[in-house]
């Protein structure tokens, strides 16, 4: 695993996977260790092409130059399914407005039943949004969200034999339609927000993230020193590990707390984000680690004021709520008034 003394976090290769057998196992005991101790990593070599990545950036930043009319034609708060637009303040994270503008969608299937349907989580599986004015949009966020499930199904695999498990002991929950979340993000200057907060201090509750950043640093991870930088690497994605997988693991692998800052006046920071989740339906699989592994995993962290849920469809339910209280009230007003 190689560090670069301008890094503060590991640098893995994931190509090394194809690599000789001792790249191979130098690979996967490198991946267990970065999840573990830190929870964040630079990945190259993943076989996605720096022109994609360029194209995919250049399309998110076609949409926000979008007027706002455009963009509020698709508006989240109109789809039941969490997908659309979000304005800057929109968003929220610990009880604060995140200062970023975005745009959500999840894989392109049929709503799952009629909006009064039990269990509500099934509410969520829809249809995206797609903005009349950019036509291009919708292919290349769509060939985007498959290009980076294959990578996150092959780093999921990798996971499990580094866990000394059979390489498909994810696969049952992973390989039907997944969660399959990709947001474009714009974070605005500090000139025109009422706070540093690009985004608050969070763990993502999926499986694995995988995040392209343009060439404007304010992500931060927490760390037993305290926040570092992950700056933008040309040719990697930041790859950090859910809570789920924490779970999975028996909090073997760690899910870090990690946020963003907003860009000094007069910049703006792009980056586009892909969550890779179980089906809704699925239950997060706990894996039987070896004795020695299990003597390591002190078990998932907890916070009382955030429970988690072995069942994916409630757990995602949950944060989606939470995040944009205007959907939930548009579109889940018997959830919120039953748990009142």
């Amino acid at each position: 695993m190689s560090q670069p003394p301008s890094l503060n976090l590991p640098l893995l290769t994931l190509s090394d996977l194809d690599g000789s057998p001792a790249r191979r196992a130098a690979f996967l005991r490198d991946l267990r260790a970065a999840a573990r101790d830190v929870g964040f990593f630079y990945l190259n070599g993943h076989g996605i092409a720096e022109a994609q990545a360029a194209r995919v950036l250049a399309a998110a930043r076609d949409f926000f130059a979008l007027p706002q009319a455009d963009k509020r034609a698709v508006d989240m708060v109109q789809s039941p399914h969490f997908r659309g637009y979000t304005a800057a303040g929109h968003e929220i994270t610990r009880q604060q407005p995140d200062w970023r503008e975005q745009f959500d969608i999840g894989a392109e299937r049929p709503p799952l039943a009629a909006a009064k349907v039990v269990p509500v989580w099934a509410r969520l599986q829809g249809p995206n949004q797609w903005p009349a004015a950019l036509p291009a949009l919708r292919p290349a966020l769509l060939a985007w969200q498959a290009e980076l499930t294959a990578v996150s199904i092959r780093l999921l695999r990798a996971f499990a034999e580094a866990l000394q498990q059979p390489a498909d002991s994810f696969d049952d929950a992973f390989l039907t339609a997944p969660i399959q979340h990709l947001k474009i993000i714009r974070y605005p200057g500090q000139e025109q927000t009422p706070s540093d907060q690009g985004v608050g201090a969070h763990k993502d509750s999926g499986f694995l993230t995988l995040l392209l950043q343009d060439r404007e640093a304010g992500l931060q991870v927490e760390t037993a020193s305290g926040w570092v930088d992950a700056p933008p690497v040309a040719g990697t994605f930041i790859v950090n590990i859910g809570e789920a997988l924490e779970l999975a693991s028996n909090g073997y692998l760690r899910a870090t707390v990690h946020r963003v800052l907003s860009p000094a006046a007069g910049r703006e920071r792009l980056s586009v984000a892909f969550f890779l989740g179980p089906r809704l339906d699925a239950t997060v699989p706990l894996l039987p680690l070896t004795p020695e592994l299990a003597r390591e995993a002190p078990g998932p962290a907890t916070d009382p004021a955030n429970p988690l849920f072995y069942e994916t469809g409630f757990n995602m339910l949950k944060g989606r709520l939470r995040s944009h209280p205007d959907v939930a009230r548009r579109h889940y007003a018997d959830v919120l008034a039953a748990s009142a």
